[in-house]
């Protein structure tokens, strides 16, 4: 054994790739909005198709969202309604439970995200009961 023995350097952790990841987040979130801003989803079909929709004639809940997500961008209000209720609703419901989430994350950094089981549930059966009356002839005005 050698009087000189060099102990190897202490590896390093590798670092959080959290910055990272809400940047890639955040860039491709930006792409989307543009492409659906730019390129109205009634004029142009390169948009995927609803399969639920193809198969079986009916109206899906996400039926009419990108439409829907299409008027938002552009102000019209009341078309967004028309096309999609249940995407207008839940794009506003989840940009206000996004701002809450950031304000205590800002507030306590250990926060984390969590959806309760019963809000889960309960927006389930929301969009169950959505998808059946928009298919029902007496509810077509939920119809896109």
């Amino acid at each position: 054994m050698s009087a000189a023995q060099s102990i190897p350097p202490k590896i390093k952790s590798a670092p959080s790739l959290g910055f990272f990841a809400v940047a890639i987040l955040i860039a491709v979130l930006i792409g989307g909005t543009a492409v659906v801003f730019f390129f109205n989803p009634s004029r142009y079909g390169f948009y995927p198709v609803c399969q639920f929709h193809q198969l079986t004639g009916l109206n899906c809940p996400g039926c009419g969202a990108t439409r829907s997500f299409y008027a938002l961008l552009h102000g019209n209000f009341l078309l967004a309604l028309k096309d999609n209720a249940l995407f207008v609703c839940s794009f506003f419901g989840g940009a206000i439970c996004s701002g809450v989430f950031a304000f205590k994350k800002w507030r306590k950094p250990e926060t984390v995200f969590f959806f309760s089981p019963k809000w889960v549930w309960t927006f389930l059966t929301i969009a169950i009961a959505f998808s059946i009356l928009r298919n029902l002839p007496a509810f077509s005005f939920l119809s896109p």
